[in-house]
């Protein structure tokens, strides 16, 4: 039996390209605590330090005959650790600003949406009051606010003097700034 402890690094990176898997758990046994040690040191996360040199072993593995390493063992084992730690850094980045960016999101869709049902419950309120007022006063309202029509156009439609149409007009906001003063405190 070969004690592969014994063996150079540049031996057993010869033996893994032939796929000699007890190369393989020799390099893994030798580097795999020096490399968790720099991942964790600079990730702070034990299990994504682990991923990553889980990662790191797993591709020496499947890629073992096309691995060229020009310097030696350690250097590359180092070398693919560290740009794995820097890749995870950045996907947590990336990670964070999408989760900061869907809480906007979320928050933005909530505040519409709460604006929206209360601007429509605002607005029912509204309809309700105008249809409480009396009737001449609600029709000479409607056909300045909701047909945007002007006192002129209103007095010539229905008969009425200016001062009239607007005395009616100004009664009919004084009446719904009174009912309508409690239920704006509720709403804002």
């Amino acid at each position: 039996m070969l004690v592969y402890s014994k063996h150079s690094d540049s031996e057993l990176v010869a033996l893994l390209r032939s796929g000699n898997r007890a190369a393989y758990t020799e390099i893994y046994k030798r580097y795999t605590a020096i490399l968790y040690s720099h991942a964790y040191a600079k990730l702070q996360d034990r299990e994504e330090a682990r991923d990553v040199i889980q990662e790191l072993f797993t591709v020496l593995w499947q890629k073992r005959e096309e691995i060229a390493i020009e310097t030696n063992l350690s250097g590359y084992l180092y070398s693919a650790i560290r740009n794995r730690v820097l890749n995870a850094i950045s996907h947590r980045r990336v990670e964070f600003s999408y989760f900061a960016q869907l809480q906007v999101s979320l928050h933005n869709c909530e505040s519409v949406t709460d604006h929206r049902v209360r601007e429509k419950e605002l607005t029912q309120l509204i309809e309700k009051e105008i249809a409480g007022l009396p009737v001449k006063m609600r029709e000479v309202f409607e056909l300045s606010r909701k047909n945007n029509l002007s006192r002129k156009e209103i007095a010539t439609q229905l008969n009425l003097s200016e001062k009239t149409v607007k005395n009616q007009i100004n009664n009919a906001l004084k009446v719904l700034r009174v009912k309508m003063n409690d239920f704006f405190f509720i709403f804002i």
